[in-house]
């Protein structure tokens, strides 16, 4: 593991305490990692600069519910227009919407512009349903925050899915590019 630092950090949050969990999970899978720690973010936006530093596919993760009641982790390259309502027949939902800040601190243990498919260790029940967009694929290397967001882990888009699985899920891959609907 390697880890590069810049130092102009004024953190919103602090580090995660779980974030060791997800370190040593990373370390157990003999998952290659790398930590870059940046200023914190809570949107695309505001991470587009970022894009001269860390190296890779930059991403995206919204947490949603559905009109069941039945909750959603999307994760995909951040450039990806979503529209919820084209998404719904690919993954079989319907009435998509943003999830409440108490409804994603209570499952996923973070908080609105931390959401991140890392956070899935939290969800002991495994009652979230997880998609990844088909075009992380797309990438050498990816990068998603490590339960805060004032760092970007990157790891390859195989050993995100590795991770994943690990943590009792099973994935489902969908093309969120728009060409499919």
């Amino acid at each position: 593991m390697e880890q590069t630092q810049s130092k102009d950090t004024q953190t919103a949050y602090e580090d995660h305490p779980d974030k060791g969990m997800v370190i040593d999970k990373l370390e157990e899978l003999g998952i290659q990692y790398k930590i870059f720690e940046h200023e914190p973010v809570f949107t695309v936006e505001q991470g587009l600069h970022l894009h001269d530093i860390i190296p890779g596919g930059h991403c995206k993760n919204l947490f949603l519910k559905d009109k069941k009641g039945e909750l959603w982790l999307i994760s995909a390259i951040e450039s990806t227009k979503i529209d919820l309502k084209k998404i719904e027949p690919l993954i079989a939902s319907a009435r998509l919407s943003f999830a409440s800040p108490e409804r994603l601190e209570e499952n996923l243990k973070v908080k609105p512009g931390s959401v991140t498919p890392f956070a899935l260790i939290h969800d002991e029940y495994n009652k979230i349903n997880v998609i990844l967009d088909s075009n992380l694929f797309d990438y050498e290397q990816v990068n998603f925050h490590p339960l805060h967001n004032h760092e970007s882990l990157m790891l390859t888009p195989n050993d995100l899915v590795l991770y994943i699985k690990a943590v009792g899920y099973q994935p489902k891959i969908v093309d969120l590019s728009g060409k499919s609907y």
